[in-house]
């Protein structure tokens, strides 16, 4: 039907047309609307719990990745709980009772950062302060940002358990980490060693690999000559072939502070060494050159001309090949100190190449972990200690003792030191500097403070990897079975977090702060061994649970060794790493709950954990420091699935950052457009991959909720007073609602597997085409006039009612997860008094809606349409008809293209008044003619029973029926 509003002369019809009505608004306000909605939620997540757990449904457990309590939240957050939210819902909706418990990260350096900053602002050192008054600050600190994102979280819809939320810094939270921390100590898979580990100076203290990022850094390099002192026995004849002209092996590295640390050279065993002598340099140079004519040097083959290149060394003979094998060299500074007087040896090791450098790697021990490696392997077991926890050499430390090789206070704080340069100048002094340069590379910087670490051996606390546990195999073979056994989303996942625990070393645990979890043990003086005492641990955990970690750092060692000597016992001051805390969540949030082991609550969770969450990066953070905590304690991870996303970045591909001006504030999208806009891009996007948002990505996202939004509009204006008495059987449905119901059959199979499978973007595509193909632009269009126009007791029109109203409560079901506060809205519009739409299940689709055939049949007629349509509308535009039902166009075709259209009326398809096909030709071609019939006054069809009916001599016979019903009923 066209537009009423210019009807032909006569009666105004425009009262009789049945249009639709609804208080539904076009536009959203959703920034308004939204806190409306979740204030009359209420504590929707206990209601539904309540509902689930009333119909007996199955328990589906989420456990939440706490974020850290540090900051409002940024678009990753934003992401990462909505992804959640999308899981928690979407479960509901399938019919599970539902657990999920939001929780945050308190402990570590970010917190402990600020509130050093704090005291600094105020003119204090942190060691100026105790320990107890500076934890309590830090508590109080991340007490605060918990609550303000618990507040935004909620603004975004997440719906979950905030009442009873978890947090790493709560007292019994607490003693449930010393526990699980206890259950490594006693079961002998801890050990306390010294070996070198990633420092942050700046921070004074161990990191972890999950807590390293890597950033461009020009270094130094130098290339330096150790001087041959000797060889064992079997190398004497070679030793002597070249003793007489004093070669020297030479190394490269970019950590010229390192060579104080020096205590050995590594060698390729399958790498050809050559013994090569300098017979010329180059000339015209604006320095003189530290190599000379005569100097001999063993170097590998493959990279000599790269040495002496960087030497400008112009021309050389290679003298002979060189086995490395048992060599010994001076260090380079010996002639300086006597503290460099000792003998380093040339040690094979698989990690040496001949990639890069010289074929030799400098090595000390204390420094690097390959170093670490290669120098036990050879037997030796005394590692020096050189750097101490500031950055500084050690007093001990000959010629640099108190030099720092990192800044850790004033304006160059993380900036590298004088350590290099110094070094660099000994070198020359010695007489063993070769060459020197730069170089730009990627360098390990702490993820919190972004300064450069260091690699520096020191005492810590570790938990082994490839100790034999008492039942089956060792923790690594744990971890890796468990992998096996485990679900990822996407797939790739399980190969990311399966190589890094193939390779990964012990796992570091300690890290020396003062927030945080203790490692609540003593440690016995005599032998080194951490104490294994039942009763002692009893009173550790009670302590604990009563007076939080505080309570290990401020009690008398008396209070917890009772009958043991305090004297005897060392109390460890040190902190458990984040990730060992964040890695027993499962323990305390989820099997206190699980009531396989005894929970009789109205909260019951199980163990493990259907599904863990969080960004790509957690595979080696959160998810395997759960995968170790779980396999070391329980023998498997916490977990039958893991889901990944990517990160988000800017509209240009670029990391959103604060400096660059790129970022994307969530607090602005709601505030500008409301939370449903930002859902619905989460929805929309591959969350597997890298996702990408802007003011021009949202735009496109504010067109598709508007789509949504109008299609559930125009669904609450066409059913308006509809109820079950008009409702039409299956059998009686003309072609085109079987059709409709059949695509209703086929997204509810296709919508239920995409949330089982967590594929949220084949939820939200799929729906949004059926609404802009299958419903706006086909059926709505169809039906438009039967729906205005026919009466309202009329065979069509009830059966379009009938499915529109079907649609209606799929719809409003299917996108409760993804826009809830639009499907509440739509369905509270409809159904005020019917509960909340989040409380709904997805209604059941009958088979015998399923109907291939239909579908195969409109496929055919859609394919007609299209041609009819373009001719419509080239016909519109050269003006022959004002609009489609000025047309009777004439369609000829093979007969083949018209069989679909048996039992159908081609006019109301073509939303034309009438048609006329014709068989012929092998395509299918349209000649638009007039209609050549007289004007209906109500729907504005040219139709040939116009008239007909005298009492209404302006309406054609369907509209005089219509309006004689209208009439009757007004009176």
């Amino acid at each position: 039907m066209a537009d009423a509003s210019d009807t032909p002369a006569g009666r105004d019809y425009r009262e009789t047309v049945f249009l639709p009505e609804t208080p539904f608004p076009m536009r959203g306000g959703l920034p308004q609307k939204e806190p409306q909605i979740i204030e009359q939620w209420g504590d929707l997540y206990a209601a539904l719990r309540k509902q689930r757990q009333a119909e007996g449904a199955p328990l589906y457990v989420l456990h939440d990745g706490p974020p850290y309590a540090n900051g409002d939240i940024h678009i990753g957050h934003a992401l990462n709980k909505t992804l959640k939210d999308f899981v928690v819902r979407s479960r509901f909706l399938l019919g599970h009772d539902v657990d999920y418990v939001p929780g945050w990260d308190c402990h570590g350096l970010p917190i402990e950062w600020k509130i050093e900053e704090r005291y600094r602002a105020q003119g204090k050192r942190k060691d100026e302060v105790s320990k107890a008054e500076f934890r309590q600050a830090c508590r109080e600190y991340a007490a605060g940002w918990i609550e303000v994102q618990k507040a935004q979280f909620k603004r975004l819809g997440i719906v979950g358990d905030w009442d009873n939320r978890y947090a790493t810094m709560d007292f019994p939270t607490e003693a449930a980490i010393v526990a699980e921390f206890h259950k490594f100590k006693n079961s002998g898979q801890l050990y306390r060693g010294s070996k070198p580990v990633m420092w942050s100076p700046v921070e004074r203290t161990a990191l972890a690999d999950a807590e390293i990022e890597y950033h461009d850094h020009v270094s130094p390099t130098v290339w330096v000559k150790f001087p041959v002192t000797g060889a064992t026995d079997d190398h004497a004849d070679d030793l002597l072939a070249f003793r007489h002209s004093n070669p020297s092996v030479v190394i490269w590295t970019t950590t010229p502070w390192t060579i104080p640390a020096n205590r050995a050279i590594s060698y390729g065993p399958d790498i050809a060494y050559g013994l090569y002598e300098v017979t010329a340099m180059e000339t015209g140079l604006e320095f003189e050159p530290w190599a000379k004519p005569g100097d001999r040097l063993i170097v590998a083959d493959k990279l000599a001309e790269d040495v002496f290149k960087a030497a400008k060394i112009a021309t050389w003979t290679r003298v002979d090949g060189i086995n490395p094998s048992g060599l010994e060299c001076a260090h380079p500074l010996a002639a300086l100190s006597t503290g460099y007087g000792y003998s380093v040896p040339l040690l094979a090791g698989d990690h040496v190449t001949d990639d890069a450098g010289t074929g030799f790697v400098h090595t000390a021990p204390g420094h690097g972990a390959d170093d670490f490696e290669v120098w036990k392997a050879h037997g030796h077991h005394e590692v020096p200690d050189t750097v101490d926890p500031d950055g500084a050499y050690y007093d001990h430390v000959p010629l640099f003792g108190g030099l720092k090789v990192l800044e850790t206070e004033g304006k160059k704080t993380g900036k590298f030191g004088p350590a290099n340069g110094a070094v660099m100048e000994k070198l020359i002094e010695a007489g063993t500097l070769l060459a020197r340069g730069r170089l730009e590379h990627s360098y390990p910087h702490s993820w919190r403070s972004k300064a450069p670490v260091i690699f520096r051996n020191t005492p810590q606390w570790f938990i082994r990897m490839d100790q034999p546990l008492k039942d089956d195999g060792t923790l690594r073979e744990r971890a890796l079975a468990a992998i096996d056994a485990t679900a990822f989303h996407p797939a790739a996942g399980k190969n990311r977090i399966r190589t890094m625990v193939e390779s990964r070393p012990d796992w570091l645990i300690s890290r020396q702060r003062a927030w945080g979890t203790p490692l609540a043990m003593f440690v016995d003086k005599e032998t080194g061994q951490p104490l294994h005492d039942a009763e002692v641990d009893a009173r550790i955990l009670a302590a604990v649970r009563e007076g939080g970690a505080d309570a290990w750092f401020d009690r008398p060692d008396a209070d917890f060794l009772g009958a043991h000597d305090p004297n005897r016992y060392e109390k460890i001051q040190d902190i458990l790493d984040v990730w060992f805390d964040s890695g027993c969540t499962h323990a305390f949030t989820l099997e206190t709950r699980d009531p396989a082991h005894g929970y009789t609550g109205d909260r019951p969770s199980h163990w493990p954990a259907d599904l863990y969450l969080e960004g790509s990066d957690q595979h080696r953070g959160w998810f395997q420091s759960n995968l170790l905590e779980g396999s070391g304690t329980r023998g498997r991870a916490p977990y039958d699935a893991v889901l990944t996303h990517g990160f988000t970045q800017d509209e240009n591909g670029e990391k959103m950052s604060k400096s660059k001006g790129n970022t994307t504030d969530p607090a602005v999208v709601i505030k500008e457009s409301g939370a449903d806009i930002l859902r619905l891009w989460v929805a929309l996007v591959d969350y597997a991959e890298d996702q990408r948002i802007g003011k021009q990505i949202l735009q496109t996202t504010v067109d598709a909720y508007r789509k949504l939004r109008n299609t559930v509009r125009y669904l609450l204006g066409a059913l308006a007073d509809f109820d079950e008495a008009e409702r039409l059987p299956l059998d009686q449905m003309p072609p085109l609602e079987r059709f409709v119901l059949h695509r209703l059959w086929e997204l509810d199979r296709d919508v239920r597997a995409a949330y089982r499978d967590y594929r949220f973007q084949d939820v939200v595509r799929p729906v949004l085409e059926f609404c802009s193909n299958d419903l706006s632009a086909l059926y709505f269009d169809i039906r438009k006039d039967s729906l205005y126009c026919d009466r309202p007791d009329a065979i069509r029109r009830r059966a379009a009612r009938t499915v529109m109203h079907e649609v209606f409560l799929r719809l409003t079901a299917w996108l409760a997860p993804l826009t809830p506060f639009t499907m509440e809205e739509a369905w509270t519009t409809r159904f005020p008094d019917q509960g909340s739409n989040c409380a709904r299940v997805i209604p059941e689709t009958p088979d015998d809606w399923r109907n291939p055939a239909e579908a195969e049949r409109w496929a055919g007629v859609q394919s007609v349409l299209e041609i009819v349509n373009e001719a419509l509308e080239g016909a519109r535009r050269d003006k022959i008809i004002g609009g489609a039902l000025d047309a009777w166009p004439v369609v000829t075709g093979p007969a083949g293209a018209f069989a679909p259209f048996e039992g159908l009326d081609a006019a109301e398809v073509f939303r034309t008044s009438g048609v006329e096909l014709r068989t012929g030709g092998d395509a299918v071609t349209v000649e638009v003619r007039l209609a050549d019939h007289p004007k209906c006054a109500r729907s504005w069809r040219r139709v040939p029973d116009v008239g007909s009916d005298p009492d209404y001599p302006e309406l054609s016979a369907r509209d005089a029926d219509a309006v004689r019903f209208w009439d009757a009923r007004a009176t």
